[in-house]
């Protein structure tokens, strides 16, 4: 399944002017970080946070979107869950961040979804957290992966939170015909080639200008053009799961903002009316845009954490009266 080596804390840049070891306690949480071997062989960068001062009531699996990683605004993200009573695992996919590979090239989703099955599946092993319900997590094409591996692994999470999640590509970001059938052609003779011709996503995902910038000086994002291959393979499994909606059999919440033109909305509507889940859960943020959690304004934030964690402690809740 692979294995972890524990790393000591970073000092590399951090959004908060100050010691991450510092950072995290003025959050009353604990957070390390570490590397996990992948059943493939690839050493990819992780980090867990918990609360200190109460055992965790659940666990949340946590995976992000495409040209972001674990830290800076997503590792924000975790660290609340943290001070909220939750531990958080989360990992940086394949060739993002400060994992193997080359820099957002994806060349097979689905082995991403089985890199993070195996990652969390080592968490759920371990006699701490046994008795716990486990989550997924995952923002845009994080949300597509948490799906890859609901239907790879049917019964193996509790539920799952997909905010703005890539199960299609917005019609309003794809390029003109023809060139997607010429971009189709050459990826398979130059999959790395990062040419491919798409608006630029973040000022059209981060509300708050404070917010983008930030994002920008994350100093592990990606800024490029995406990859060829990235594309395809991004195309190649959005139409799969687009197809496939009906088959989603979790519990789970799917958040998505009116006004996301990098994630189609109505996709997480059918998804709600398709899923044969028995439990299941629609929120539609009026004139909220793609990066709900990290871009938005921090009013509009508080209330849709407010959400998530209200859907959280109801389903925990049922599992203590059974």
């Amino acid at each position: 399944m692979g294995d972890a080596q524990e790393r000591s804390p970073s000092t590399y840049a951090n959004p908060w002017g100050c010691n991450e070891l510092e950072h995290y306690t003025r959050h009353g949480v604990k957070g390390r970080s570490s590397f996990f071997t992948s059943p493939r062989g690839l050493r990819l960068f992780t980090r867990t946070f918990e609360p200190v001062h109460v055992t965790p009531s659940a666990c949340i699996c946590m995976i992000h979107g495409y040209t972001n990683d674990i830290s800076w605004t997503f590792q924000n993200t975790a660290i609340r869950f943290a001070a909220e009573g939750y531990a958080a695992f989360t990992m940086d996919i394949e060739g993002h961040g400060q994992s193997d590979g080359l820099k957002a090239f994806i060349p097979d989703l689905n082995l991403v979804a089985e890199d993070f099955y195996a990652f969390f599946s080592m968490h759920k092993s371990e006699e701490r957290y046994k008795n716990l319900p486990f989550f997924l997590f995952g923002e845009s094409l994080g949300g597509g992966v948490c799906l890859l591996l609901h239907l790879a692994h049917p019964d193996a999470f509790d539920g799952a939170i997909l905010l703005s999640p890539m199960c299609k590509i917005s019609d309003k970001i794809k390029p003109p015909w023809p060139l997607p059938q010429l971009l189709t052609f050459f990826s398979w003779l130059a999959p790395t080639w990062a040419v491919v011709p798409t608006k630029e996503l973040r000022p059209l995902s981060f509300k708050d200008p404070a917010k983008l910038e930030l994002s920008l000086k994350n100093p592990n994002r990606y800024l490029g053009r995406p990859r060829l291959g990235t594309a395809l393979e991004i195309v190649r499994v959005t139409s799969h799961l687009s197809e496939r909606l009906n088959d989603v059999s979790l519990p789970f919440i799917v958040l998505h903002g009116s006004a996301d033109v990098v994630t189609d909305p109505a996709v997480s509507k059918a998804l709600f009316e398709n899923a044969k889940s028995t439990d299941k859960t629609l929120k539609i943020y009026e004139g909220m845009w793609h990066a709900l959690l990290a871009g938005e304004y921090d009013s509009d934030v508080d209330a849709i954490f407010t959400d998530i964690r209200n859907w959280l402690e109801e389903r925990i809740n049922k599992g203590r009266i059974r």
